[in-house]
C-alpha cells in the first residue's frame, strides 16, 4: 500500500517538477517580471497613498492597513492570477498532445493539478524578491503569530484548489474554441479586479463584493491574505475553510463532468 502511494505520488512529483524548468528557461523573462512587479508595487503603494491624503478611513480600513494588504496581495498575486491551465488546454490541443495525455496511466486532473501548484510555487519563490523590495522600501511587518500563518497557508491552498477547478472547467472551452488566448486574457482581466488584487474588497459596494465573493478568485487570494494582514479576523478561520471546501466540493464534481462532456469534441490544428 505504502509502495503504491509512493510510486504515484513519485509519477505526479515527475509531472510538477517541469513547471520551474519550463519557467526559468528564459532568464531575460525573469528579471524582466521582477522588474515589472517592483515597478508596479511603487506605483500602487504612491497610488493608495495619495487617495488617503484628505480621509483617515476608506471601507473601514485605515492607510497603514490598506498598504500592508496590497504590498502582501502583489507578493501573493500568483494565487490567484496564474492563468497556466487554461494555457495548457488550448496548447495541448493546438498540438495534437490531448490524445497522448489521456493515454497516460495516471489520472489526468491529477497530474495537470501538480502542475499548476508547481507552477504557482515557482511563481510564489520568484516573487521572493519583490518581498525584500517591499521591506526595504517600506519597512511593513508581517505578523510572527504562527496561528495565522497557519490559517493563511491553509486558506491559500483550499483557494487555490477552488480556482484550479474553475479554471479546469473554463480550460474545457478550449475543445470548442480551440485558440485559448482570449479566454486566458479575459480571464486574468476579471480576476485581477474581483481577487483583491487592484483593491481590497472591504471597500467594493455590497453588491459588487457579493460577485466578489461568489467567484472563486477571491477565496484564493483576499481571503488568505486578508487573514495574514489583519482585515479578516483569524478567528473566522474554520468558517472560511468550511466555505471554501465546499466551492471545492461543488467545482470538483462539475469539473469532472464538464470535461467528461467536452472530450467527446476534439478539434486537434495540429499533431
Amino acid at each position: 500500500m505504502i509502495a503504491a502511494v509512493r510510486r504515484q505520488a513519485s509519477i505526479y512529483f515527475s509531472f510538477a517538477a517541469m513547471a520551474p524548468k519550463m519557467m526559468l528557461a528564459y532568464s531575460i523573462w525573469v528579471w524582466m517580471e521582477f522588474f515589472v512587479q517592483s515597478m508596479g508595487l511603487v506605483i500602487f503603494v504612491a497610488f493608495w497613498t495619495a487617495v488617503y491624503a484628505d480621509q483617515a478611513t476608506i471601507g473601514g480600513l485605515d492607510l497603514d492597513q490598506t498598504l500592508k494588504y496590497i504590498i502582501l496581495a502583489r507578493i501573493f498575486a500568483p494565487l490567484a492570477m496564474n492563468t497556466n491551465m487554461v494555457f495548457r488546454f488550448g496548447t495541448m490541443l493546438r498540438e495534437g498532445q490531448i490524445g497522448i495525455e489521456l493515454l497516460r496511466p495516471v489520472d489526468f486532473q491529477a497530474a495537470n493539478y501538480s502542475v499548476s501548484i508547481a507552477f504557482i510555487l515557482t511563481d510564489l519563490v520568484m516573487q521572493i524578491p519583490l518581498a525584500i523590495v517591499g521591506w526595504l522600501l517600506y519597512r511593513f511587518q508581517l505578523p510572527t503569530d504562527p496561528w495565522v500563518w497557519t490559517a493563511f497557508i491553509i486558506s491559500a491552498l483550499l483557494g487555490n484548489a477552488y480556482v484550479f477547478f474553475f479554471d479546469w472547467i473554463l480550460g474545457c472551452a478550449a475543445f470548442f474554441i480551440t485558440e485559448t488566448w482570449g479566454l486566458s486574457v479575459l480571464r486574468f482581466a476579471i480576476a485581477g479586479f474581483f481577487s483583491g488584487a487592484l483593491i481590497p474588497l472591504a471597500m467594493m459596494p455590497d453588491w459588487l463584493r457579493v460577485i466578489a465573493t461568489v467567484l472563486p478568485f477571491s477565496q484564493a487570494l483576499y481571503v488568505p491574505v486578508g487573514l495574514l494582514s489583519g482585515i479578516l479576523p483569524v478567528s473566522d478561520a474554520p468558517t472560511i475553510w468550511l466555505g471554501q471546501i465546499a466551492g471545492i466540493l461543488v467545482l470538483g464534481f462539475l469539473s469532472r463532468q464538464v470535461f467528461r462532456l467536452s472530450v467527446r469534441k476534439v478539434t486537434v490544428q495540429g499533431g
